[in-house]
């Protein structure tokens, strides 16, 4: 039976701000879902971060950092529901 290698402490923070960064927008999705009101979210500002986390992936797979990769795909995911849920009509009143 193989056991995983050891971390090391800058891997280990590498993932937890990862982890965090991931699902920083989590609670404003669940916000909306509930709420069923996105007026006050900045298109702009959700453009700008799905670019700026587009190419942080593209950084990480040109470095093959699979932490990287993965903890902004999942920011990319979850910003783009959001941006999907500003400009749906049902959620712009």
């Amino acid at each position: 039976m193989k056991y995983p290698v050891a971390m090391s402490p800058i891997t280990i923070i590498g993932i937890g701000a990862s982890v965090l960064t991931g699902i920083s927008m989590l609670p404003q999705l669940i916000k909306l879902l509930k709420e069923k009101e996105a007026n006050d979210i900045s298109v702009i500002m959700l453009i700008t971060l799905i670019s700026g986390l587009t190419l942080w992936i593209w950084y990480g797979i040109k470095k093959e950092d699979w932490i990287i990769i993965i903890s902004n795909g999942v920011s990319v995911l979850i910003n783009a529901l959001v941006l999907i849920l500003r400009i749906h009509p049902s959620f712009s009143k």
